[in-house]
């Protein structure tokens, strides 16, 4: 390889910008992740209220 070869290599890696789109979705993804994974935490709470509730009215104090 030349050194021309080279450095028109590394100029079209880095004008290439179908890697951004990637990196933007993996991204988009860890953040939906996380706002799943708080909204579980947040309302685990509530929801186990809720079930043990609704458990005792149907089954008595089994629950």
């Amino acid at each position: 390889m030349t050194l021309q070869t080279i450095k028109t290599s590394l100029l079209k890696f880095a004008k290439d910008e179908d890697g951004l789109t990637i990196v933007e979705y993996a991204v988009a993804g860890g953040l939906i992740t996380v706002a799943v994974a708080a909204m579980f935490v947040l309302l685990g709470g509530a929801v186990n209220t809720r079930i043990t509730a609704l458990c005792a009215a149907v089954k008595g104090a089994a629950c």
